[in-house]
């Protein structure tokens, strides 16, 4: 399954927007079987700050492991980001 992330802002940066989020993803978007591999497609993300990553973007990787892939994700916020969070999940 392919989100576009763009559909929820161009420029994603608060908690409180991301938990907003994933709520949304999760109840409407995010398939109910966890064996479904997902992919999140950053294209026409502007900024993506780590705070709305993780209230967002850690949550579908925790409930989807190892089945979580990311794509058009040139944008060097959205780089920074991403291995902000693989950092921290790995712990």
């Amino acid at each position: 399954m392919r989100i576009e992330i763009k559909k929820f802002g161009d420029i994603l940066t608060s908690r409180p927007a991301g938990k907003e989020a994933y709520l949304s993803a999760r109840a409407y978007i995010l398939p109910k079987e966890s064996d479904e591999e997902i992919i999140l497609d950053f294209e026409g993300v502007k900024v993506l700050s780590p705070s709305w990553g993780d209230e967002c973007i850690s949550k579908v990787m925790e409930e989807y492991p190892g089945k979580t892939s990311f794509d058009h994700t040139e944008n060097p916020s959205v780089q920074a980001t991403l291995d902000i969070l693989k950092r921290s999940s790995s712990k």
